[in-house]
């Protein structure tokens, strides 16, 4: 079996995206065509057991990649640059959402373990704060002009807010249902958060910290993943429930597109190098769409592993990282090159 999970490999480092190694609880595609625009580069080993592996955020100037370990309540640091994993962080329990703040050499770490957010000093790799939440914190926005973080909750109401460099807490706002991803949009200068038991957007003025508005998510079910693109002021939306990524102008509110993508989409990526937007789900199916002057064409769709459902991008190499639970009894970081760039 390992011979055959070696020339498997062989065939995918060609670019030939037909099957994963043998002994992978998710296997990739045999249902993708030759001509889908990711090849397989390596697959990188992590530390820990084969349990699931969650939100990742990464630092294309430091050549960090952090990737929470939900299962092992750690965050795995890996050097983009030399594939190597450089550092474990401990003691995250149930380790969810990420988010960095670069400016600030700051991590923040939502833990739905312990309902808080940890706040991890990038330089030395260690928790210097940390702060209760609502129920089972989830996404995380950083807004770097006021320098707070704000912390999604999906079984409760509360977004947390918290001030980026200390890690105190600086109040909560009521979102009125459960939230699912929050994001901060540079161009309005508002954090965008999904609350799903609403079926809206709730945009946050991070200056007042009171919701300015809230844009509708129509024929979303469970609007979960979410993604702001500032230049055409835009919002991508994953829908969990009903397998759809809404495309909605942040202008007048309305939506503007709607495709089918993997069944129960999470984590978007998007790469403005090359205008091109990954969306991964549960499934372990990846849907690439590339984006023209704010309109989206599907460039191609592939099952890449079972529990596949965060995806990150480095804007500078353009490479792709995918979290794996488990390649031949290890969880790795998939690691893919567009072939088409």
């Amino acid at each position: 079996m390992r011979a055959f999970a070696g020339l498997l490999r062989s065939f995918l480092a060609a670019g030939l995206l037909v099957a994963v190694a043998a002994g992978c609880s998710g296997s990739a595609s045999d249902e993708a065509s030759p001509d889908f625009p990711l090849r397989v580069v390596r697959d990188v080993r992590l530390p820990g057991g084969t349990t699931r592996l969650d939100y990742q955020d990464l630092d294309p100037a430091s050549h960090r990649l952090y990737v929470a370990h939900l299962g092992d309540s750690t965050v795995q640091v890996l050097d983009t640059s030399t594939l190597d994993v450089v550092a474990t962080i401990e003691g995250l329990d149930e380790v969810h959402g990420l988010r960095l703040a670069p400016d600030l050499d700051r991590l923040y770490a939502s833990a739905t373990g312990s309902d808080e957010v940890a706040t991890i000093d990038t330089r030395t790799n260690q928790v210097i704060a940390r702060v209760p939440t609502d129920d089972f914190p989830d996404g995380i926005a950083y807004d770097p002009d006021t320098g707070k973080v704000y912390v999604s909750s999906a079984h409760g109401r509360a977004e947390t807010v918290v001030d980026g460099r200390t890690g105190q807490p600086l109040g909560s706002i009521d979102l009125g249902g459960g939230a699912g991803n929050s994001v901060y949009d540079p161009s309005t200068k508002h954090v965008l958060v999904n609350v799903q038991d609403r079926g809206h957007i709730a945009v946050i003025d991070p200056t007042t910290d009171t919701i300015v508005d809230t844009i509708d998510t129509p024929g979303c079910e469970a609007n979960h993943g979410l993604y702001a693109d500032s230049e055409h002021q835009l919002a991508f939306v994953a829908c969990e429930g009903n397998a759809t990524l809404l495309t909605i102008d942040l202008q007048t509110g309305q939506r503007v597109d709607s495709r089918r993508v993997g069944d129960t989409p999470d984590v978007l990526a998007y790469d403005y190098g090359l205008g091109r937007l990954y969306v991964a789900s549960e499934s372990g199916t990846v849907t690439i769409l590339d984006a023209r002057n704010g309109q989206l064409r599907t460039a191609g769709q592939a099952h890449i592993a079972d529990s596949a459902h965060t995806i990150a991008v480095d804007p500078v190499t353009h490479r792709v990282f995918l979290p794996v639970e488990d390649v031949d009894g290890h969880p790795v970081v998939r690691v893919m090159d567009p072939t088409d760039r």
